[in-house]
């Protein structure tokens, strides 16, 4: 029984990608893992009509694959992470609404009635719209600005 275009690509490309996963990960077996995930991966999700296909998504797939993994171990290290007790520190409730006011500065009274209306309040674009009689694109054109003013505000006060 001879082998469909994908498994003749993967054998093919094997070495190539044991190296490219090693590359990422620095560690052979975690290098060995992924090239089996990503041979699980595209074998049951995916069918190609060419070796160059075959050999596009074969790497492309790998890639994602070892992503996957160095973001999982960061997660896990992150979480290992011991803080002691002194270098915890909580933000009262007046320092966060202080802040919040601070970056809120430069906002004009519609862009702050919208701004609150939707993180604090949770309403959408579409209920902001009919309450204030404003169109939908109006709402998110003044929500845009207003994410826009307080990241330049951010930026300047964390300099």
């Amino acid at each position: 029984m001879k082998p469909d275009i994908l498994t003749s690509s993967f054998i093919d490309l094997r070495e190539k990608l044991h190296h490219i996963a090693l590359r990422y990960l620095q560690n052979d077996e975690d290098a060995k893992d992924v090239l089996q995930d990503t041979w699980l991966r595209i074998k049951l999700k995916s069918s190609v009509s060419n070796s160059e296909e075959a050999k596009n998504k074969l790497i492309c797939v790998l890639r994602n694959v070892c992503i996957d993994k160095l973001r999982k171990k960061k997660l896990q290290a992150l979480d290992d992470i011991i803080v002691p007790d002194a270098l915890q520190y909580e933000m009262e409730v007046d320092d966060i609404k202080t802040y919040e006011k601070l970056l809120q500065k430069g906002l004009t009274p519609l862009q702050q009635q919208i701004f609150n209306l939707i993180i604090h309040d949770g309403y959408d674009y579409e209920q902001i719209a009919k309450e204030l009689s404003l169109t939908v694109e109006a709402v998110r054109m003044n929500m845009s600005r207003a994410r826009k003013k307080i990241r330049e505000t951010y930026k300047k006060i964390e300099r």
